[in-house]
Parts: structure tokens; C-alpha cells; sequence
């Protein structure tokens, strides 16, 4: 694995021009819009990078974006990869891995998520405080590489306070309604049933999604800093009769991009 990473490392150091970020981020379903605010971009497709899966989902694009967001450098994942769609923990994780090879040490993930916290409406966008894992397989399963992180990294903050509480400040400053909550990962491709909202309501969870909490996991063993936001795109529920489809979540994930967009990109900038 370790070759594979300085592989694909060194093979993306080639390819770009200028300085090297420091900030990565990873878009999720209908937030693929950000890159339109990256100025000086240097496109490379999935398909041209050395050990780099491609993503199936629709929506997502599969480009690595280097440029400029808000006078700081960032590399953007433009579409992840997923466990449900057949990969491994080991390919799901393998960007963040390379991110950090490339001395990237700050990572900001997006999702789109279900909310079953009683207070949240669709279209809000969720700070992550906390997450818990219901995917089946830890992608820091097997062989630890010390080179990459300890065998039993601490979870205690998996999203940086001090990250959140700039955030908050942000929001506060440019009048933006921002929830908090803990973010649930299952492996999907199914949407929940009713009862497994309350499951994960009951469990400590706020919103539930298929995405992010492997990423962040393998960050945090790298000692990466992680700030997490999802847009709640639908609401689950034994009170909720709407049925969710992916091309409702994508809209919805859209019409809340302003949001997000205002507070990431001077986040961007006071980081």
C-alpha cells in the first residue's frame, strides 16, 4: 500500500504546477459545485491517475481539482468513492491517504445526509461534531504502517473543535441557521427503514449517510485535522411517510449549497 500511495503521490506532484496544498476537500453528492469558486484549476480525471478508482454513483464527478479557494491552496476530490459500491475499505480511503503524502493536513468532507433529529428541516446544513460507525469493516483493518499512523489511533476528536467553533463564529457573523449533530455511517445502497431512523436516533445519531466516517477515520490516524458538514436532504422517521430518491437528495443537496459555500470558503481562508 505504501508503494501504491508514493506512487500515485509522486505521479500528482508532476502533473501540477505551482505550490502544493495544504487543505484537501471532499464533495459530496450535489455539492460538486464548489469547484466553480477555484480559481487557477488544474484538472486531472480519476481515469489518468495511477491506483485511483473511479466513482459509479451518479452525481459525482471524478476529477482531482488543484487551485485556489479564497487565496489559499486546496485539492478537491470532485466525487468519492463508497463502500456500497463494491470497494474496499482500503479504496475507499486511498485519496485521503495521498492527500496527505502530498502534505495536505487539513481535511474538509460534505455529505448529503437523512436527518432524524426532531429539529432539523430539509435544506439545513448540519455541522458534524461526532460520528459513529456502523459500516461493517474498519478501513484500518490488517497491517498498521507505522510510517502512516499508530496501531490504535485515538477517536476522541475526530472533528476539530477548533474548526467547528470557527465555523460557528462564521455563521453567526453572516446570520446562517447552523445545526450541529453526530453523524451516523452505514454502508447503504438502501435508503433507511423507519424504524432504523429511530434506532439511530436512539443510539445518539442525528443524521445518517453512506459516506465520510471511513475517510475520516483513516485522516485522524494520519493525525490529519477534519471538518465535517452535511446538508440534510431528506428526514426519516415512524412519522415520516415521504419516500426519499437520489435525485431528490441531489436537488435538495444543490439548494443548500449557498449556505455551505459561505461558511467553508472563509473557513478556507482562516485556516
Amino acid at each position: 500500500m505504501l508503494e501504491k500511495i508514493n506512487q500515485t503521490a509522486d505521479f500528482l506532484r508532476g502533473r501540477v504546477n505551482g505550490e502544493l496544498p495544504t487543505i484537501g476537500i471532499i464533495l459530496g453528492s450535489g455539492l460538486g459545485n464548489l469547484v466553480d469558486h477555484i480559481t487557477d484549476k488544474e484538472v486531472i480525471p480519476y481515469k489518468e491517475i495511477p491506483n485511483m478508482p473511479v466513482s459509479t454513483v451518479a452525481g459525482h464527478s471524478g476529477n482531482l481539482i488543484f487551485g485556489t479557494l479564497n487565496g489559499r491552496r486546496v485539492l478537491a476530490m470532485q466525487g468519492r468513492f463508497h463502500y456500497y459500491e463494491g470497494y474496499d475499505m482500503k479504496s475507499v480511503t486511498f485519496p485521503v491517504r495521498v492527500m496527505h503524502a502530498l502534505g495536505i493536513d487539513t481535511l474538509f468532507v460534505s455529505n448529503a445526509a437523512g436527518g432524524m433529529n426532531k429539529e432539523f428541516k430539509v435544506g439545513d446544513v448540519m455541522i458534524i461534531t461526532d460520528q459513529i460507525n456502523l459500516f461493517p469493516e474498519n478501513p484500518l483493518r490488517g497491517h498498521n504502517y507505522e510510517e502512516l499512523g499508530p496501531r490504535f489511533p485515538a477517536m476522541t476528536e475526530p472533528y476539530s473543535k477548533e474548526l467547528i467553533a470557527k465555523a460557528d463564529a462564521i455563521a453567526a457573523r453572516k446570520g446562517i441557521r447552523i445545526m450541529h449533530g453526530v453523524y451516523v455511517g452505514t454502508t447503504g445502497p438502501t435508503f433507511e427503514t423507519p424504524a432504523e431512523y429511530e434506532y439511530f436516533r436512539v443510539i445518539g445519531g442525528d443524521a445518517v449517510g453512506m459516506s465520510t466516517v471511513p475517510e475520516v477515520i483513516v485522516a485522524r490516524h494520519m493525525d490529519m485535522r477534519v471538518f465535517g458538514v452535511s446538508v440534510i436532504t431528506d428526514l426519516g422517521g415512524k412519522d415520516i411517510t415521504e419516500v426519499p430518491s437520489h435525485e431528490e437528495v441531489t436537488k435538495a443537496a444543490e439548494n443548500a449549497q449557498p449556505t455551505m459555500l459561505a461558511v467553508i470558503k472563509d473557513l478556507v481562508a482562516e485556516c
